[in-house]
């Protein structure tokens, strides 16, 4: 998607006195050739593929390692319980980071967001407001939002953890999050230009260290950190708190901590928490099973 960098965004919003979501729908629609409503209608598949993987979420399985599983539903019976320190919808938010990151470890339908190891980040947020009577139009249309500052950061930096560490995964799940938040809950173009700023600069340097280089630890949990980060961003930015870096230089700026990430903290699996001697001995024994 050819959006050079969120002031472009913010500058069409103006100029056509459109919302976010429409500057990025246009996009689209231009680079595809397609009609807006075909082009709303695959964004509505996406929501549907988030929603159905929550929904058959099974706490009963496991991953073929043995190190990923039933913990979605261990966080779900802890919030019922009432006795978890977060409200309500941040209990959720956590519960579905869980159930999405596992069941993308087990091999099930997940939609990569913007990677397969980020996808538990954005239904965590989007599925409890859509629970609470946000209509599904405005829940698709926050998509879009996430899609246009998911499509700034690839071009402007790196989505991947191989080439910019798990800042440029979960980072970026967690700005796409925190901006979409901000734009459902009606804030300005310079409101969800804040929340995505913190968003990816509380989580600038994050190492990707996968044990046994599989997509499970850290990664599951570190869905829910993006996810309740951006939760807390996107309050910040509506309550008229500012980013005093531009969200696009600190997208700049993660591109360049990342290319200069040594290449052990690049999903390498050869630092970090995958060279400790727990991760060494799991490593070990992943071997042994082949």
């Amino acid at each position: 998607m050819a959006l050079d960098s969120m002031q472009e965004i913010f500058e069409k919003m103006q100029e056509g006195q459109k919302p976010f979501w429409k500057v990025v729908q246009d996009t689209d629609v231009e680079e595809r050739q397609v009609t807006p409503e075909a082009s709303f209608e695959k964004m509505r598949m996406t929501w549907k593929a988030m929603l159905e993987t929550v929904d058959t979420y099974r706490g009963d399985l496991r991953s073929l390692s043995g190190l990923v599983g039933g913990d979605g539903q261990r966080m779900a019976e802890f919030a019922a319980s009432g006795k978890a320190l977060a409200g309500d919808y941040l209990s959720q938010v956590i519960t579905l980071a869980l159930c999405t990151a596992e069941s993308n470890a087990c091999m099930r339908k997940i939609v990569a967001a913007p990677t397969a190891g980020a996808c538990g980040v954005l239904p965590a947020v989007l599925i409890p407001l859509y629970r609470q009577g946000v209509p599904e139009e405005e829940i698709v249309q926050g998509l879009y939002v996430a899609a246009g500052i998911g499509a700034v950061i690839a071009y402007r930096a790196c989505i991947a953890g191989a080439s910019g560490g798990c800042q440029a995964e979960i980072g970026s799940a967690s700005a796409m999050a925190a901006g979409t938040l901000t734009a459902i809950r009606g804030g300005s173009a310079e409101q969800i230009g804040h929340a995505t700023a913190m968003a990816l600069k509380n989580l600038m340097g994050l190492v990707c260290d996968p044990v046994a280089g599989l997509v499970e630890v850290p990664c599951v949990k570190r869905n829910v950190v993006g996810a309740v980060n951006a939760a807390s961003c996107a309050d910040m930015a509506l309550a008229g708190i500012e980013s005093r870096i531009p969200v696009d230089q600190v997208i700049d700026c993660m591109g360049d901590v990342g290319h200069r990430m040594p290449e052990e903290f690049r999903e390498t699996a050869l630092g970090g928490l995958a060279a400790t001697p727990m991760g060494q001995m799991v490593k070990q024994q992943m071997e042994e099973r082949k």
